[in-house]
């Protein structure tokens, strides 16, 4: 085996953007694909089967959560469930007289940012809150920002590029006093779409009254989600038509994509112990072989409370889109922190609230990794990265005049 050859093939290291399906999830799925495909709501044998298989897939998940059936919605994805709980409580509360201001941090995912943003079109204010340089927020900081028109707040649990875990029961708790001082009850969301292989969604140890997920992060199916909803929470549908869903997000219901998310998250929730310790030992070993070749390599995250799975770091002198190719062609699956265009730079906005200098931030590196990941393959990684590195910011340097 050369240098260049990955040990069994490409080395996958970005769980943080997708995963495979498991063999349960799909094994679960396959007769709603093939001949248990009826509508759910048909009146007739067939339909009530598939109706029967979408509440039970509801009750596997509303156990996970510790919720009640009625409290957890099925949608389409990460970004559905965070479009639907940002804008729908924020149109149920200002249409309710309960205030306008929406409360998150400069740290979040772009589904939360953007949804936030387009509410300022109909005359939300958002405030997104500074974090430190691990990319967290206090619970005090976020309990003293809550104003009596504070219609929402949403803070993520874990973050997606660099890993860091915010403390959410405390932020939530901090939230809820803070209102019941005001004499109302403001609804909190966390965004948990990196959350579920590696820490709790017990939404009432959270404190939480909206969770957001994507089933394809942990293992199920591409184009499936997960909305919880506290019972009580003021809401206003995105979504109009059929009435599924409780009302809450019309369209008929993907069956067979929802009864794989729910095995799989039951699977991922009860494995999370151990898939937490044997990635965090793997990307222990892979950070200490960087730092050890790479000794100005900048680690970016808190440097315990973060997803044990992730790693990420920047390396001056170079572009980080130009790092992942070169790694792609040397058998290494990776993702940068920031995106490039031929015209300008569009450094990640996480890095940059979190104090990272410009030149550093354009020179991230994200590998996330997964059940799959060997030993063999961290020390690939190990091994190539130096001389990787090295070759980019080769290339980077202009040619003499």
């Amino acid at each position: 085996m050369t240098p260049s050859s990955p040990p069994g093939g490409p080395v996958y290291l970005d769980s943080a953007a997708s995963t495979a399906l498991r063999a349960e999830a799909y094994r679960a799925m396959l007769p709603f694909l093939q001949t248990e495909f009826a509508n759910p709501s048909a009146h007739h044998a067939a339909g009530r089967r598939a109706s029967d298989a979408l509440e039970d897939a509801r009750g596997r998940v509303a156990r996970v959560f510790n919720a009640e059936p009625e409290e957890v919605v099925f949608t389409s994805g990460g970004t559905e469930s965070i479009n639907a709980a940002i804008k729908g409580v924020a149109f149920a509360q200002a249409d309710a007289g309960g205030g306008r201001h929406i409360l998150t941090t400069a740290v979040e995912h772009h589904a939360v940012l953007h949804s936030a943003q387009y509410l300022e079109r109909f005359g939300f204010e958002v405030e997104e809150l500074p974090v430190d340089e691990y990319g967290r927020v206090s619970p005090e900081e976020v309990a003293a920002a809550v104003r009596p028109d504070t219609a929402l707040v949403s803070v993520g649990y874990a973050n997606n590029e660099v890993g860091t875990v915010q403390p959410i029961a405390a932020i939530a708790a901090a939230v809820a006093a803070r209102a019941s001082a005001l004499g109302r009850r403001i609804p909190f969301h966390t965004d948990a779409v990196q959350a579920a292989s590696t820490l709790s969604l017990d939404v009432q140890a959270l404190g939480v009254d909206l969770l957001s997920l994507s089933g394809h992060k942990f293992g199920g199916p591409k184009g499936t989600g997960l909305l919880y909803m506290r019972r009580g929470t003021p809401f206003l549908e995105l979504l109009s038509g059929g009435g599924q869903e409780r009302q809450r997000r019309s369209g008929t219901e993907n069956v067979p994509g929802n009864v794989g998310l729910a095995v799989a998250l039951e699977y991922a929730q009860a494995e999370r112990g151990e898939f937490a310790r044997r990635t965090g030992a793997l990307r222990d070993r892979l950070l200490a072989a960087v730092l050890e070749a790479c000794p100005d390599a900048l680690v970016n995250g808190h440097p315990t409370e973060r997803l044990p799975h992730a790693l990420h770091v920047c390396f001056s002198g170079l572009e980080g889109e130009a790092l992942v190719d070169e790694l792609d062609r040397l058998g290494i699956e990776s993702s940068a922190g920031a995106a490039c265009t031929s015209a300008t730079w569009e450094p990640s906005h996480v890095l940059l609230a979190m104090g990272v200098p410009l030149e550093l931030a354009i020179g991230s590196l994200r590998m996330s990794l997964w059940s799959t990941t060997t030993a063999e393959q961290v020390d690939y990684v190990s091994r190539v990265l130096p001389s990787a590195v090295s070759r980019v910011r080769e290339a980077a340097i202009p040619a003499p005049r």
